[in-house]
């Protein structure tokens, strides 16, 4: 059904409409919508002339392309599902892209020709499987592509496995019993988790048909193929759930493992062989706090041979890593408190670093555009994503096909540069933050206040142009976006210090938080309240019933309101990196109980606003209907906004501004006593 043809606007629990305060809000009573677009995830053609990137110019995240010092740019792929990566092959010959159909997890790659012909999908299109994007070969005669699909009777497999062929898009079946997280069960037989059967393939996007095994996993939660060295001998894998992925060389010859190293989350592109084939450079946190540039040579068979570091500061660590010169010369993005900071660094001969100096706060990918030239997608507190062109020669320049500045947002609505907070937490550690301020505060001004909290739990809150910041800061309601133990970009041991029990402290964490923006004079202590997404929204949740007296409201977005349930219905290869973050699904049932909002539901005393997306195969929406339809049957104000079409991240425009305008107008009644608009 064709998503005008539905009605958001019902909670799934109830049935029930959601009250009309916020249908007329939702429905055009607002502020003006800018008309502006984002760029970003650019990569260039071997020569740096084109560029293909991602652009929501239509409404939804799209693949464009055109010459880089031009506005003559169009879109190549207008279908309505959003695309989340790009790779223009090295050959010049075929853009890989990876879609993401109904918003949804399970993804697809397919490849186009840079005119927009020979469009073919090249793995995921069966059902239940996920497709990623991998690297290119050298000469581009062949992409790597990841395929996942749930193990468990019926399962899909490729077939041929051992003899190293698969065809995906074209799958046998195979009988048998499911391969379980660490095969674990419940009392009644019940399944966890199910694990992924992960393959690796090298596919020509000319003979999809036939392609090369590379690799097959059953337990490594992810697999993405980073690079191929020269010569086509060893592959450089990043396998493993989060808390521990590793860089793995692997022998394609003989289809086993040689030198692995401990790399650090985050961006799964992890590092590239040298032009020789004989180092592995690597973004990794092995034996240190934070991300540094480690070099790991080689010897005949690919194993590790010694380790050294290229490049590593204190309390700053490497963010992104691309390879330009043909991998003689590295960009390194380095995180420095939630802010970047871009440099170039010589990797094969002697030479300075050459820093680049951006109007952005945060760089958000880099890759190569001929031979001595970088494009950089970035973002900031006061613009919108877009891509610079960086070279030796000439100041950084924004490509003419992304938005300028001054679009970002309505005429007379400046936005909001924030201030970094750090609270202390009532054990001492101490934890990050930005704090928004609404335009027209005075100094002593307490303000209602909005804790906004990252999903993750590793992602980090930074200083970037956020529409729903935007739109509360313009309604008088301040924005407080910290960073709990656990979130990434403070280092490694702030990054565990949420695991198991420990994640009690990580809901304290919040209340802390609140405490530091009422005492520092910022917010008003009887006006606050708390929202996020993912596992923002359960930190909501559980903000919410274990300091029922703190927040007069919560929104929880996507978000597990019952650990267990989440564990069942989740992708086997999200359980899997769950279980080391929050607790074995069956070995600490009790804990996950424990840590669950549902568990502490007759604690909730506030109304509560809970927005899905249909299609969040990470998250499933019984996580939200379940709470919602709990706290109505205790009497409490409580609705539900499924948003049709969208899967865990919201990526169409109608509904991203449909969540945004239901969002505010909900803080705006439950905190100023509002109903809509200024």
């Amino acid at each position: 059904m064709a998503a005008d043809a539905r009605d958001p606007m019902t909670s799934a629990a109830s049935a029930a409409p959601v009250p009309a305060l916020l249908a007329d809000t939702a429905g055009g009573r607002d502020m003006p919508v800018p008309r502006t677009h984002g760029c970003w995830y650019p990569s260039a053609d071997p020569l740096g002339q084109q560029v293909a990137f991602i652009c929501d110019r239509g409404g939804v995240p799209q693949l464009w392309a055109g010459p880089v010092g031009s506005k003559d740019v169009r879109p190549l792929d207008t279908g309505p599902d959003p695309v989340t990566e790009v790779s223009w092959s090295p050959d010049g010959r075929w853009i890989a892209y990876t879609l993401a159909p109904g918003g949804s997890g399970h993804t697809r790659v397919l490849c186009v020709r840079p005119d927009g012909s020979g469009r073919r999908e090249v793995a995921g299109a069966d059902p239940g499987s996920s497709a990623y994007l991998g690297c290119w070969a050298r000469d581009g005669s062949a992409l790597a592509v990841t395929v996942a699909e749930p193990t468990g009777p019926r399962a899909a497999v490729a077939p041929g496995a051992d003899e190293g062929l698969g065809r995906p898009g074209n799958w046998a079946r195979r009988d048998g019993p499911a391969v379980l997280l660490d095969g674990a069960h419940d009392g009644a037989g019940r399944r966890h988790a199910a694990a992924d059967l992960l393959s690796a393939y090298l596919i020509d996007p000319d003979e999809v048909r036939s392609p090369v095994l590379l690799a097959t996993e059953t337990e490594a939660a992810t697999l993405r193929v980073c690079d191929l060295s020269p010569d086509g001998r060893l592959v450089l894998l990043r396998r493993g759930p989060r808390g521990r992925r590793q860089a793995v060389v692997f022998r394609a010859a003989e289809a086993r493992p040689a030198g692995t190293l401990p790399v650090a989350d985050g961006d799964p592109w992890i590092g590239r062989f040298s032009p020789d084939g004989r180092t592995v450079w690597l973004r990794s946190d092995h034996e240190r706090e934070f991300p540094a540039l480690l070099a790991m040579s080689l010897d005949e068979q690919g194993e590790r041979a010694g380790l050294s570091v290229v490049a590593e500061r204190e309390n700053a660590g490497v963010d992104l890593l691309a390879f330009l010169e043909a991998g003689r010369r590295a960009a390194l993005s380095w995180n420095v408190a939630g802010v970047s900071d871009l440099e170039t660094l010589p990797l094969t001969v002697e030479g300075p670093a050459r820093r680049a100096e951006l109007q952005h706060e945060v760089v958000t990918r880099v890759g190569p555009a001929g031979p001595s030239g970088m494009l950089v997608a970035v973002s900031g507190s006061q613009r919108r994503p877009g891509v610079w062109r960086v070279t030796d020669t000439a100041p950084p320049a924004r490509t003419r096909w992304s938005s300028r500045d001054e679009d970002a947002v309505a005429p007379g609505r400046p936005p909001v540069r924030p201030s970094p907070l750090r609270p202390r937490a009532r054990d001492g550690l101490l934890l990050g933050g930005w704090y928004y301020r609404a335009p027209g505060r005075v100094p002593g001004d307490l303000a209602p206040c909005v804790v906004h909290l990252h999903g993750g739990p590793e992602e980090q809150e930074r200083p970037v142009f956020d529409p729903l910041y935007h739109e509360l800061l313009g309604r008088g309601i301040d924005v407080f976006a910290p960073d709990v133990r656990g979130s990434g970009g403070w280092g490694r041991s702030f990054v565990d210090a949420d695991l198991g029990i420990k994640r009690f402290a990580a809901i304290t964490d919040v209340a802390d938080c609140a405490a530091h923006a009422v005492t520092t004079g910022l917010a008003d202590p009887t006006r606050l309240a708390v929202m996020g997404h993912s596992y923002g929204g359960y930190l909501t949740l559980a903000s919410l019933v274990w300091h029922p007296d703190l927040f007069r409201t919560g929104i929880t977005v996507c978000g597990m309101s019952d650990l267990g349930t989440f564990f069942e219905g989740t992708e086997p290869w999200l359980a899997e990196s769950a279980a080391h973050k929050y607790g074995h699904p069956e070995r600490d049932r009790e804990l996950l109980q424990a840590l669950s909002p549902m568990s502490r539901i007759d604690a909730l005393r506030v109304p509560l606003l809970a927005i899905h997306g249909e299609h969040d195969t990470n998250v499933p929406p019984g996580e939200s209907e379940q709470i919602v339809r709990a706290a109505q049957q205790r009497g409490l104000a409580a609705e539900l906004l499924m948003l049709p079409d969208e899967g865990h991240d919201f990526r169409h425009a109608h509904t991203r501004r449909l969540f945004r305008r239901t969002a505010v107008a909900w803080m705006e009644r439950h905190l100023t006593g509002g109903v809509g608009g200024r």
